[in-house]
């Protein structure tokens, strides 16, 4: 029989599983289950279910499940609570696991975890599909405390068990820790022949690696991949290059993506080289690996744009970021703040102050920070006083604790040699309790991570670090003066030793190394007394 006349709208593709044929629910819940799992429609899975009510057909104890996927779909808490109340109504609850489960993940995607979690403690006997619910939900919730403690609890631990506490440690930015949890799983599984990790652990580990710039951990876990015999599917690839680009090796981040058959990529992966070409300055080479992305049919998203939009920025390429703005929009695509903010950007290094001002008033949404800091950035850049101090004082007000934003006030006073307003811009800062957080950097030495603050003297090479650089700066300024030494030397850092290493300066302008020898204190101070830089004790 036909569809009742005031049932739901539903596309062509689903009437015609209908047509002709008796309504019933055998009918209908594999229709319901094939909505549920479709990316771009899965509010159709309730207008079955509506059609199903409005038929006074029953549903079976399958039909919530697929309700609660495509609620978590959408990820829609209004849903959730409405998809609750029919198994509960029926009597299905809690009692039905299958059905129990399903509504617990449902609320944990729905971002709801203090509902999952009283949904889960009224289960009489969870089961590991259960714990597992609840410990996905926290890690997506970015409540990594009570994810630790959910993990902690479970009575046993599969695959999805590790794979999700450690996606939650990268979601929380906890990436150390996300490693750390990796090779605790590693160790149990070498100890007890436990569970190994799959595709969606290595691509949170992968991504932990990236975060931290880990180029060392991020070459063994691609070594780990080989060795257990993954087989590099797209998810894969595009993780590894988008941990080789964020770490610094742009050239293992191609020769993997030139791994990948052209007609197996996607979006995303052309997203992560096109991307890791600009943050290398490699501009030009970015626009030509877009230009190879069309010729392979693969269509570009926003992200594609905003790494197009940042490699303009790395190159100063004003032109074409205005070409890449236009096509964006001219494909239906709807530029985000982030794409202003670029473009603002690039506008605002090459000196068209008015120009990138004209598309901060020309936004469709309120400017963010990132947008103003662009903006001030440049009138800094090229002296535009009055329009920085604007911005500046904005800035200022969105957000108050941050310090870079008086800061950046107080330079704008400084171009203008307004010393009064600056040190009073840093006399509100101070008032407010805000402070200046020192910048630092961290290198992995030895497997042991080092940290140097600006200014800081506490590390125990301290010395010889601010000897090394010193050298380095003299050796710097000396290739301008006409006179050069026959010899400098250069300290490295080689199996967690100081090492110096002796260059000659021949006539034809070349380096001739001769072997490293350690470095003891007496010939580091000698060297550095050498140099006419004092006695390293009298740092």
């Amino acid at each position: 029989m036909p569809p009742p006349p005031h049932s739901p709208l539903l596309p062509p593709h689903l009437l015609r599983h209908l047509d002709g044929h008796a309504l019933s629910t055998p009918l209908l819940d594999p229709l319901i289950r094939a909505a549920s799992a479709s990316a771009s429609a899965p509010h159709h899975a309730f207008s079955l279910f509506l059609l199903l009510l409005r038929s006074a057909l029953r549903p079976s104890h399958l039909t919530f499940p697929f309700l609660a996927r495509a609620a978590a779909r959408l990820a829609s808490p209004r849903l959730a609570r409405a998809v609750h109340a029919q198994p509960l109504r029926r009597g299905l609850l809690p009692h039905d696991l299958h059905v129990s489960n399903s509504l617990v993940h449902m609320y944990a995607a729905c971002a709801l975890p203090a509902l999952a979690r009283r949904l889960f403690d009224e289960i009489p006997r969870p089961n590991h599909v259960s714990w597992n619910a609840l410990l996905d939900g926290y890690a997506k919730c970015r409540d990594l405390p009570a994810a630790r403690r959910v993990f902690a609890r479970m009575p046993q631990r599969d695959v999805v068990s590790w794979s999700a506490m450690i996606d939650g440690c990268v979601k929380c930015g906890e990436h150390r820790e996300a490693l750390a949890v990796f090779e605790m799983m590693e160790a149990i599984a070498a100890r007890h022949d436990g569970v190994r990790a799959n595709d969606v652990t290595m691509v949170s580990v992968l991504g932990a690696c990236a975060h931290l710039g880990d180029l060392v951990r991020g070459r063994k876990m691609h070594r780990y991949l080989e060795e257990h015999g993954f087989p590099l599917n797209i998810r894969l690839a595009t993780s590894l290059v988008d941990m080789y680009a964020k770490c610094g090796a742009i050239v293992e981040a191609l020769e993997v993506f030139q791994a990948v058959p052209v007609e197996n990529t996607d979006v995303l992966i052309w997203n992560a080289v096109i991307g890791g070409l600009a943050v290398h300055g490699m501009s030009r080479e970015s626009l030509q690996m877009f230009q190879k992305m069309e010729h392979a049919g693969v269509v570009p998203d926003e992200i594609t744009y905003l790494c197009l939009l940042s490699a303009c920025v790395h190159g100063g390429l004003v032109d074409e970021a205005w070409s890449f703005f236009r096509s964006l929009e001219a494909q239906g695509l709807r530029p985000h703040v982030e794409h202003y903010a670029c473009l603002v950007d690039v506008l605002g290094r090459a000196g068209r102050l008015e120009e990138a001002y004209g598309v901060v008033k020309s936004m469709p949404m309120k400017p963010s920070v990132s947008v103003l800091g662009a903006l001030l950035n440049a009138c800094h850049l090229h002296g535009w006083v009055e329009l920085g101090e604007a911005v500046g004082r904005q800035l200022v007000h969105l957000q108050p604790d941050h310090d870079g934003r008086y800061i950046g006030l107080s330079n704008i006073y400084a171009v203008a040699r307004r010393w009064q307003e600056a040190k009073k811009a840093r006399k509100v800062m101070e008032e407010r309790g805000v402070k200046k957080v020192p910048g630092f950097s961290e290198i992995d030495v030895g497997r042991g991570l080092c940290r140097f603050v600006a200014q800081d003297k506490t590390h125990p090479g301290s010395a010889e670090i601010y000897a090394l650089l010193k050298l380095i700066a003299m050796d710097m300024k000396m290739k301008d003066d006409v006179t050069v030494p026959d010899y400098t030397y250069y300290l490295i850092v080689r199996q967690d030793k100081w090492i110096f290493q002796e260059r000659n300066y021949t006539q034809d302008s070349s380096w001739r190394y001769f072997k490293p020898r350690a470095v003891s204190s007496a010939t580091l101070s000698r060297i550095a007394h050498d140099a006419g830089l004092g006695d390293l004790d009298d740092r």
